[in-house]
């Protein structure tokens, strides 16, 4: 890495773009939780025509936006795909909300009928329906511990493979993924993908797990 040793380097994709329901929060409490810890945080906006070095980086997030939004994003995204798919890989943190996290599955089917490619890292597609939106307070039990948010999304998204993925966690109130299945979000290595907003990482168990495993890779490459 070429991070300074006490300092932090977030990449905030599209944060012009992709930044709806108080998602920019997670990135807030991130850097309070750095400094309570000694350290500080640089975040970067990576927008459209940007270049992106994702090794550059401590943490990547990817927040969520409106339609149109998004589909510019998507399209201006593809040229990252083999830097994000190496960093994955990698084991290297990421999280993902609402978005962020559709894309970067296979595709998204909008309600009309328009199908969206995302990166296709990871194997999951989402499917907008209009006329169902998911909206409320969410609560569900994840391996860090009962998370307590916020969804509001038309997007229904099924896993392709569930051998190589792990969902975030297990339904007690709201949606989540679908209305079918009662689980919310994606975990992939060191890659969350979530519909939680409120911000998600108001829930510390889950924030001081991503800040525990930026770290744990600091010391790993320092």
């Amino acid at each position: 890495m070429t991070n300074e040793v006490n300092n932090i380097k977030i990449a905030y994709l599209y944060e012009d773009l992709m930044n709806t329901y108080g998602d920019s929060g997670d990135i807030k409490i991130l850097d309070y939780l750095f400094k309570q810890k000694g350290f500080t945080t640089t975040v970067d906006n990576i927008s459209l025509d940007d270049e992106l070095n994702a090794f550059d980086y401590d943490f990547l997030f990817f927040g969520g936006g409106q339609d149109f939004e998004q589909s510019v994003v998507a399209v201006d995204l593809q040229r990252h795909k083999k830097t994000l798919t190496e960093y994955i890989e990698a084991d290297h943190p990421m999280l993902g909300i609402c978005g962020g996290y559709q894309l970067l599955g296979e595709y998204y089917l909008t309600s009309g009928g328009e199908k969206i490619q995302g990166l296709d890292i990871l194997p999951f597609h989402t499917i907008f329906k209009a006329d169902s939106r998911m909206i409320g307070d969410t609560k569900y039990e994840t391996k860090w511990g009962t998370v307590v948010a916020f969804e509001n999304h038309s997007g229904r998204t099924y896993f392709d493979d569930k051998d190589k993925l792990d969902y975030f966690g297990k339904m007690i109130e709201g949606y989540g993924n679908n209305p079918d299945e009662g689980h919310e979000g994606m975990v992939y290595k060191s890659t969350i993908g979530s519909y939680s907003h409120g911000p998600l990482l108001k829930n510390l168990n889950v924030a001081n797990a991503i800040v525990d495993k930026i770290l744990a890779n600091k010391k790993v490459q320092a």
